[in-house]
């Protein structure tokens, strides 16, 4: 029997990068998967490919820093499988240039908190409704070795602190039932967000403190499918004595 047989997961930012593999490890063990993003036209490949697969697929365009986006989201999965066992919560977006705490701007702040933190609340709060009612369900928290260390840009960093908490409070809000959440930080990692950043804008100040402290060019980094490997564990069976645990994924670079 496959990993994931039968299981209605939804996978959030997930037209590329961590999200894109994890949805096809899923299909691959058997999952029926639903795709969200806030950009159509990749949303609309990655569903052709995973359908390439022979997976079931639901893709719905969303932006999860908008409420009515999630309502719509969680509308849609009701109508089609009326049921939710997985939810991975991998939608995410960097701060621009590494900016730390005392030069940070107030754009920054808005947007990354909106999406990593507000909208990561918002499709959480929506998915425990039907996980309560099924007395059972499973979270998994894309969250970075940033909000466990605090190397990083202030405002990822204060956000990804800020999935490590929810993870914690999740679990401990469920311990005794059949609802785990856990989370996975993944460190430095190779996906089209993170290559995208402009490396000559970034913080110079702020890398050689995060150099201090992480072996950066000593350990490799993270690909895309090493970290998805670790949420499929995560969202199986196999870990179901794990609820509110925090799993670093980074070759060692942070010890």
């Amino acid at each position: 029997m496959k990993r994931l047989e039968g299981k209605v997961c939804l996978i959030t930012g997930s037209n590329s990068g961590v999200g894109e593999e994890s949805a096809v490890s899923f299909v691959k063990e058997g999952a029926k998967v639903i795709i969200c993003a806030r950009r159509e036209e990749p949303l609309l490949t990655a569903k052709a490919k995973l359908e390439e697969l022979g997976g079931e697929v639901l893709a719905v365009k969303c932006d999860i820093a908008k409420q009515e986006d999630v309502d719509h989201l969680f509308e849609e999965i009701e109508k089609k499988f009326g049921r939710l066992d997985v939810l991975v919560n991998n939608a995410g977006v960097l701060d621009h240039n590494l900016n730390p705490i005392a030069s940070y701007t107030d754009e920054d702040f808005d947007r990354v908190v909106s999406v990593n933190e507000k909208g990561t609340m918002q499709v959480t709060r929506r998915a425990l409704k039907m996980m309560e009612e099924q007395k059972a369900g499973t979270i998994v928290n894309v969250a970075s070795v940033a909000g466990y260390t605090g190397g990083g840009g202030a405002v990822y960093v204060a956000t990804k602190g800020a999935m490590i908490a929810l993870t914690k409070h999740t679990a401990m809000r469920y311990a005794g039932t059949k609802i785990r959440a856990n989370a996975i930080c993944p460190g430095s990692i190779i996906t089209p967000m993170t290559t995208s950043m402009d490396m000559k804008a970034v913080n110079m100040d702020m890398m050689t403190q995060m150099a201090k402290h992480a072996d950066i060019r000593g350990c490799k980094p993270c690909m895309a499918n090493d970290v998805a490997d670790v949420i499929l564990f995560l969202a199986s069976d196999e870990s179901r004595a794990l609820t509110g645990q925090i799993i670093v994924s980074d070759f060692g670079a942070d010890l």
